[in-house]
């Protein structure tokens, strides 16, 4: 079975180290080319900062870096953080019952979609996506 893979005209992707600093990294970055392209980047913002935290704090391996994709077209924005722990999937934790687990909740509410799969090995990619509103499409695309 084939799967459609969407070709988004608008891509941004960077090699970070899987440290505190590349996680803020990530984010500063990928603000800058939201702002460039004419995006909404409050929302995204917030979700990259959160995959990154968590590619740096649950997906470190030493000696590996985590990839930050960010894709978008004129009805979609896609954010992608692949890390080298493909054996850890991320889950969504219920609100008090442990100290770390509770960013996802925030990537929940943000985003319109989300999801985590494994791959290429032995990595895993976690991905968010935003419907990008009328207000908020570009001609250029």
């Amino acid at each position: 079975m084939n799967q459609e893979i969407p070709e988004y005209k608008l891509q941004f992707k960077v090699q970070l180290s899987a440290t505190r600093r590349g996680a803020r990294l990530a984010r500063l970055l990928a603000t800058e080319q939201l702002r460039a392209w004419g995006v909404p980047f409050e929302s995204p913002a917030h979700v990259i900062a959160e995959l990154a935290a968590n590619a740096a704090t649950h997906g470190r391996v030493p000696g590996r870096d985590f990839r930050l994709a960010v894709l978008s077209d004129a009805d979609t924005l896609r954010i992608e953080v692949t890390d080298a722990r493909g054996d850890r999937l991320p889950a969504l934790q219920a609100s008090g019952l442990r100290e770390s687990g509770r960013g996802l909740v925030l990537v929940e509410a943000l985003a319109d979609r989300w999801g985590a799969c494994r791959g290429p090995f032995p990595c895993k990619t976690v991905w968010a996506e935003f419907d990008l509103p009328m207000w908020g499409r570009w001609d250029r695309v």
